[in-house]
C-alpha cells in the first residue's frame, strides 16, 4: 500500500470518527436539552405548586379573619340588643318601683296590707317572739294591726299569740328627690327571730324583687318573644 492509499484510508477514518463524534455530540446535546426541559418543567411546576399553596394559605387567613370579624360584629350586635332589652326590663322595674310608692298613700288599704305582711312573716319564722322593723312613718299603722296579726297567726298555727317587739331602729324612708342615691324603702316590714339568726324581709321592694325574678322569663317572652338574637 503506497502513501496515497494510506493517506486516503486515514482521511476516511478521520471522517468516520468525526461523523461519529458529531452524532454523539448531537445526541448528548439533544439529551441535555431534554433533561433541561424536564428539569425546567419540574421547577416551574414546583414553583406553581408553591405559589398555589401560598395563595391557599393566604386565602384561608383571609377567610379566618372574615369569620373572626363577622363573629365579633355579630357578638357586638347581640350585646347591643341584649343591653337594649336589659335597659327596657330595668326601666319597667324602675317604673314598678315608682308605683309602689303609691301603695302607702292609701292608708286604709296599706294598713290591711301591713297586717297581711306581718302574718306572712310570722308564718315563715314560726317563732314565739320576734323583732319587727318598719319605717318610722309606718310605726303607728303597724302598732294598730299588731293584735289582729298576732291573733290571725295564732289561729292559723293553733299556737299562743307570739310576742312582737317593734325595733327602735327603723327601715329607710321612702325614696325622694332629696335622697335619690341613699337607702330607701317603699313600705312593708322586716321580721327576725330574737337572736337575729333568722330574718324575713317582707318589704314591698323585696317582694317586687322576688316577683320580678320569678316573672322575668315570662316578661322577656312577652316583650321579645322566642326569637334568638
Amino acid at each position: 500500500m503506497n502513501d496515497a492509499d494510506v493517506s486516503k484510508q486515514i482521511q476516511q477514518m478521520v471522517r468516520f470518527i468525526r461523523q461519529e463524534a458529531e452524532e454523539k455530540a448531537n445526541e448528548i446535546s439533544v439529551s441535555a436539552e431534554e433533561e433541561f426541559n424536564i428539569e425546567k418543567l419540574q421547577l416551574v411546576e414546583a414553583e406553581k405548586k408553591k405559589i398555589k399553596q401560598e395563595y391557599e394559605r393566604k386565602e384561608k387567613q383571609v377567610q379566618i379573619r372574615r369569620k373572626i370579624e363577622y363573629s365579633m360584629q355579630l357578638n357586638a350586635s347581640r350585646l347591643k340588643v341584649l343591653q337594649a332589652q336589659d335597659d327596657l326590663v330595668n326601666a319597667m322595674k324602675e317604673d314598678a318601683s315608682k308605683q309602689l310608692l303609691k301603695v302607702s298613700h292609701d292608708h286604709h288599704h296599706y294598713k290591711h296590707l301591713l297586717k297581711d305582711l306581718i302574718v306572712q312573716g310570722l308564718l315563715r319564722l314560726k317563732e314565739p317572739s320576734v323583732l319587727l322593723r318598719c319605717r318610722r312613718e309606718d310605726t303607728h299603722l303597724v302598732e294598730s294591726v299588731l293584735d289582729s296579726a298576732k291573733h290571725e297567726y295564732a289561729q292559723k298555727e293553733k299556737v299562743h299569740e307570739p310576742e312582737i317587739i317593734i325595733d327602735h331602729v327603723h327601715l329607710p324612708p321612702a325614696p325622694s328627690h332629696h335622697n335619690e342615691h341613699g337607702p330607701s324603702c317603699s313600705g312593708g316590714v322586716v321580721l327576725a327571730s330574737r337572736d337575729g339568726k333568722i330574718v324575713f324581709e317582707n318589704t314591698l321592694d323585696a317582694r317586687l324583687d322576688v316577683v320580678f325574678r320569678k316573672k322575668l322569663p315570662e316578661i322577656r317572652r312577652s316583650l321579645f318573644g322566642q326569637v334568638a338574637v
